[in-house]
């Protein structure tokens, strides 16, 4: 009869892990794949009907996460830790949601930017941070295996959305195929987060002590940890910010040529979530962030090979790789130096210096390029940042010093 009750258990608890993975795998398609990959696909229309420079197109992000993630980002990190992910989610997509449809009936610079508010707050409630915490608690031995699935949702995601807004676009116009990915969105994310349990049957009973936040900002790691993920996330935000402006305005590569290329990017992503998160569940993962950042830095300057037989290939398969790994990393390897019972909130602070470095650069690398001719000056500085980032996570410690500070989930 024991027996008989543990397998039952055993098998309910797997099946629930199944639709945790689900559910964070259709928020991350609609949170990233579809608000934040979606948008630039457009920059270039607005370039050429509003007159607006690159720099300006790019600033949207810049603002709605310059002025959303500090006063938000704690913020939310600390109501996952207290209250649960549920209800936030279903905010923060609705509020995503709404940015895509508003980008497509603004036609002037203040609207443009406050639709870049609601996205950065739809990021904050709904994207990689609440995820990253709900996949953690929920997995253990497999949490790199769980993360790569879900996070495939991000390439899936942006590779379908590209190729979506291109026929869309073809057919009804820019601004109509902004209103139909906002309404995809809230389709494709709301059912399942409505009806997830975002707390483990283990996590539910355990009451293990957190380390105090005091104490992870008082850790070198911590530090190291931030400086390395905010370096890279600029580099790889950078580059998908200005991909399309790069090969439609300067490369001279069609519409639908353009949309191609990105979604190879996208697809190829995948491949790096999956051998990234069987690397990490394998080998130490300060390791597995360095190769990540590594890859980052040598794929971007193979942009300038884009117009030499196989050259678009290979850019895509080096960087899509690194990119795919680098949202992903980020998380465990925090889980892993300072447990699940203070995850949220050490991912809130994280994902502040995260989201500003991915907010700032690409608009620093859009004022170097409408300074200059060409992307040269930009492109030197994402692959300096990225091997900045490879060399503060190299800094970091082997393994955590107490393993016995985590607070575990029950997945295997």
């Amino acid at each position: 009869m024991g027996t008989e009750a543990t397998t039952l258990t055993s098998a309910t608890a797997r099946s629930r892990r199944r639709w945790v993975a689900l559910t964070s795998f259709l928020n991350l398609y609609a949170l990233v794949g579809i608000a934040f990959y979606g948008p630039p696909y457009f920059y270039d229309f607005m370039v050429e009907d509003f007159g607006w420079s690159r720099e300006q197109v790019t600033s949207g992000n810049t603002y709605g996460k310059t002025l959303v993630l500090p006063l938000f980002g704690f913020l939310a990190g600390w109501i996952i830790d207290r209250f649960g992910l549920r209800r936030l989610m279903i905010v923060g997509i609705l509020l995503g949601a709404v940015s895509i449809i508003g980008l497509g009936q603004v036609d002037t610079l203040p609207l443009f930017y406050v639709c870049f508010i609601f996205n950065a707050l739809g990021y904050v409630c709904a994207g990689p941070l609440p995820n990253q915490v709900l996949l953690s608690r929920w997995f253990k031995e497999s949490r790199g295996k769980a993360m790569g699935f879900a996070y495939l949702g991000i390439g899936l995601g942006g590779a379908i959305t590209v190729k979506m807004a291109a026929w869309l676009t073809g057919r009804f116009g820019w601004q109509t195929a902004l209103l139909w990915l906002g309404l995809l969105m809230i389709v494709v994310a709301i059912p399942l987060t409505w009806m997830v349990d975002d707390k483990s049957d283990e996590q539910q009973h355990a009451a293990a002590p957190a380390m105090p936040l005091g104490e992870i900002l008082r850790s070198p790691s911590f530090y190291l940890l931030a400086i390395g993920s905010l370096c890279s996330i600029g580099a790889v935000g950078a580059t998908n910010q200005h991909m399309k402006l790069y090969l439609t305005r300067d490369s001279g590569f069609a519409q639908n040529d353009a949309a191609n290329v990105i979604a190879l990017v996208l697809f190829t992503s995948n491949i790096g979530r999956i051998l990234m998160g069987w690397l990490a569940d394998r080998f130490p993962k300060k390791y597995v962030m360095i190769l990540i950042y590594l890859l980052v830095a040598c794929g971007i300057p193979l942009l300038f090979l884009i117009g030499q037989p196989g050259g678009i290939y290979l850019f895509a398969i080096v960087f899509g790789i690194g990119m795919g790994g680098d949202y992903m990393i980020i998380p465990l390897m925090a889980a892993e130096l300072f447990g699940l019972r203070v995850m949220g909130r050490v991912m809130g602070l994280i994902i502040v210096v995260d989201g500003l470095a991915e907010a700032w650069v690409p608009k620093l690398v859009g004022r170097l390029r409408d300074q200059n001719v060409n992307y040269t000056k930009g492109f030197a500085l994402m692959i300096s940042l990225a091997l900045v980032g490879a060399l503060a996570i190299s800094m970091l410690p082997d393994r955590r010093k107490n393993p016995g500070q985590e607070n575990e989930g029950t997945g295997k």
